[in-house]
């Protein structure tokens, strides 16, 4: 039985948080935390919170099962981009450029491997 978890609107480009979920994306839970435990990226800890709630939402769903004996796999991950916020920055000549301060949405789930 899967489980869910989702994240809307966090202020990080799309594109920086698909570089982390596609490391854990198929990869059983434990080992999935590891990998965001030693990321670098502005993303991983983010998405290693996320994680985190998915492997609750399975557990509270799941009482009668041990997370130890059900081997969580992480089933899917995708990042869709989110709202974006548009500013204006000062640009030579009295002009103006736009800057695209852009967000994400993201969704984990979380399944028995078993």
């Amino acid at each position: 039985m899967e489980a869910v978890a989702k994240l809307s609107d966090y202020p990080t480009s799309p594109r920086k948080a698909r570089l982390v979920a596609d490391l854990i994306r198929g990869k059983k839970v434990s080992y999935a935390l590891g990998i965001l435990s030693f990321q670098p990226q502005h993303a991983s800890p983010v998405i290693k919170k996320v994680l985190l709630s998915a492997v609750a939402n399975w557990q509270q769903r799941n009482e009668d099962q041990k997370i130890e004996d059900a081997e969580l796999v992480v089933k899917s991950i995708f990042v869709d981009g989110g709202r974006m916020i548009k500013r204006l920055r000062p640009a030579p000549q009295g002009r103006a450029y736009r800057v695209r301060k852009r967000s994400h949405h993201l969704t984990i789930v979380v399944d028995s491997a078993v």
